[in-house]
């Protein structure tokens, strides 16, 4: 015969004791979740005084373009230079040297016809053989800007990719500081005077990224 063995109830001290122990995890959780911010991604590097691709353009765009203006030489004199010797110009002139110096230039000329926002320009004292090109968005690519001055550097920033959205983020603020008032669609036949900057590659080739634009 088989003799049938009945559960005892826990002991009082243990039954205690697991109340206690359950009653403190409730209050620890409850505490985690009251300090817990809810932070949107893309934000912690802010948050920590880091790197911000929302703000940092607007941060360094006006000491680049001040810069740029104060260094800026004159199309025709540029052109002639380039000409007889690109490399000496872009050492005299230009700033950097990985893939071809950012050099910074001035003129005033006519826009040509656009072609996905980049207009030709017929500047006064630039000999046709140099074709010029003035990048006026609405997408602004290159990171000519980034690099027009030499100060900013990949050391800087934590990887290539913050880097990368560095550049993105000046040409943003450049486009909201420069060519937000200005209707780029309708440019052609008008004389504007343009100051910006160029990555001299091919010396008969100049894309500018400009960081002053004026129609007359």
């Amino acid at each position: 015969m088989s003799a049938t063995v009945a559960s005892r109830p826990a002991a009082p001290k243990k039954l205690k004791g697991r109340l206690v122990i359950g009653a403190c995890v409730v209050v620890v959780l409850a505490a985690m979740a009251w300090d817990t911010k809810v932070v949107e991604i893309g934000t912690e590097a802010e948050l920590a005084g880091g790197f911000s691709a929302e703000t940092y353009g607007g941060e360094h765009f006006p000491a680049i373009r001040d810069s740029v203006e104060a260094r800026a030489v004159e199309a025709g004199e540029l052109a002639s230079a380039v000409l007889e010797d690109s490399s000496a110009a872009g050492q005299k002139y230009g700033v950097g040297e990985s893939f071809g110096p950012v050099v910074p230039v001035t003129f005033t000329g006519t826009f040509g016809e656009a072609r996905s926002g980049i207009y030709t320009v017929e500047a006064e004292g630039v000999p046709d053989e140099i074709t010029i090109r003035v990048q006026t968005g609405p997408a602004i690519n290159g990171t000519d800007l980034r690099d027009a001055t030499g100060e900013i550097s990949f050391g800087e920033f934590t990887n290539q990719i913050e880097y990368q959205n560095a550049g993105a983020s000046i040409n943003e603020a450049m486009k909201a500081a420069v060519l937000a008032d200005i209707d780029t669609a309708s440019l052609s036949g008008k004389t504007v005077s343009v100051t910006g900057v160029f990555k001299l590659i091919n010396p008969k080739n100049w894309l500018i990224t400009p960081v002053s634009m004026e129609v007359q």
